[in-house]
């Protein structure tokens, strides 16, 4: 019971799939990071999904490209959209560390917020454009399960720059040790996966999930002193770009 409650808090915080709802004891919370990569997993299945039935109706580009892009917005319900529209404000307002933290708390948009989401999605759309291959679109849509494998790896493992906040409160209320062994093993299990179903599709999605991986956690302690919940989602939406890019320069060399 305890694993099922887990589980639905997961699909209750990081999606809009309905799930039933009850009121949340702390215990209750103590394996929800475990199941974060599923989130991903139906979003991925989705993707493929999608692309199936582009190709098997003659879908136009762009309304597959677009789409494409808009399913993880759909089904996320924009919840990491919205920490790296909050990130790329507290980056780009080169103050110190203590105005960032606080530029993070501010629901307000501000100009570099919408000019860097305006980018992101001109790249992503470009980049699911170019990608038609079945192995190709498995590995994007694998993706999405992976980059929450390595989000969640990181709230587990990587500095907090707050102790407050909802990742503090995820991290500090989880069973750590078995968390992060569920979490490393379907990270691997997902590789492997990835490796024998898309080949070096998949070794370039791979590749660019780890760069962006190490890119947000060396930019988070240079900017904040550590991770926050808006720079986790800020990663999980970069990771998923990149990855698309990736995909889509190998296939122009396979």
């Amino acid at each position: 019971m305890k694993l099922l409650k887990a589980m639905v808090i997961a699909f209750s915080i990081y999606s809009k799939i309905p799930v039933p709802q009850f009121e949340w004891k702390e215990e209750d919370m103590e394996y929800m990071m475990c199941f974060f990569p599923w989130i991903g997993g139906v979003i991925g299945l989705f993707f493929f999904g999608w692309a199936v039935l582009c190709e098997k109706f003659a879908v136009g580009n762009v309304c597959y490209a677009l789409i494409g892009a808009a399913i993880p917005l759909m089904i996320s319900g924009g919840f990491h959209v919205d920490g790296y529209m909050d990130t790329m404000d507290a980056f780009h307002s080169y103050q110190s560390r203590e105005k960032k933290l606080e530029i993070l708390k501010d629901s307000h948009i501000g100009a570099f917020a919408a000019i860097m989401l305006a980018l992101y999605y001109m790249i992503d759309i470009a980049a699911i454009s170019e990608i038609h291959t079945q192995k190709a679109v498995s590995a994007v849509a694998a993706v999405f399960f992976l980059a929450r494998c390595f989000s969640g790896i990181a709230v587990m493992t990587l500095q907090p720059a707050k102790k407050e906040g909802l990742l503090y409160t995820f991290a500090s209320s989880a069973q750590k040790v078995r968390v992060k062994a569920a979490l490393y093993f379907q990270a691997a299990l997902c590789v492997a996966i990835m490796l024998l179903v898309s080949g070096w599709y998949g070794a370039a999605a791979i590749g660019a999930a780890l760069l962006s991986f190490f890119y947000f956690k060396k930019k988070s302690y240079k900017e904040l002193g550590g991770i926050t919940g808006d720079t986790a989602g800020f990663f999980v939406t970069v990771c998923e770009a990149a990855a698309a890019a990736a995909v889509a320069v190998a296939g122009y060399f396979l």
